[in-house]
This record gives structure tokens, C-alpha cells and sequence, in this order.
């Protein structure tokens, strides 16, 4: 995958990642598999809006891994 893109969990990442980390993951995906750096503008729409949502799923997905059996990394809610 993306190279640029790092682990944001522990034990790689010993606090907890930020929405600004996420966001910044989640940017380099999407630049990754749409293959632009920076959308057209008839493209920026759709560009944004999957950036937020990989950036979401990655926040769920962090929030509800459990690393090497120790409890869920954030709280819920």
C-alpha cells in the first residue's frame, strides 16, 4: 500500500492518535487509489467526502481494537 501511510496504534504509536493523524492517513489513501495529490475542482466534492469517510472508519476501527488482549484503546462515546 501507501508507504507514507503509518501504523497509528500501539505499541508502533504509544499515544493516542490524533484527528489530525487520521485525517492525514486517510488523505494519503485516497491520493493513493485515485491516484490524483489534488482533485479537479468537478472532483474535489467526491475527493472530500471520501476522505472523511475512510478518516471515520479509521477512527472506528482504532477505537474498537483491543491490542495483544488488553482492553479497547479509547472509550466509547
Amino acid at each position: 500500500m501507501c508507504r507514507s501511510i503509518k501504523t497509528l496504534r500501539p505499541p508502533v504509536q504509544p499515544e493516542e492518535a490524533t484527528e489530525e493523524e487520521i485525517r492525514a492517513a486517510a488523505l494519503q489513501y485516497v491520493r493513493k487509489v485515485s491516484g490524483f495529490r489534488a482533485p479537479a475542482a468537478h472532483n474535489r466534492e467526491v475527493f472530500e467526502r471520501a476522505v472523511e469517510a475512510v478518516a471515520s472508519a479509521t477512527a472506528e476501527l482504532l477505537d474498537g481494537l483491543e491490542v495483544r488482549g488488553g482492553a479497547a484503546r479509547r472509550a466509547a462515546g
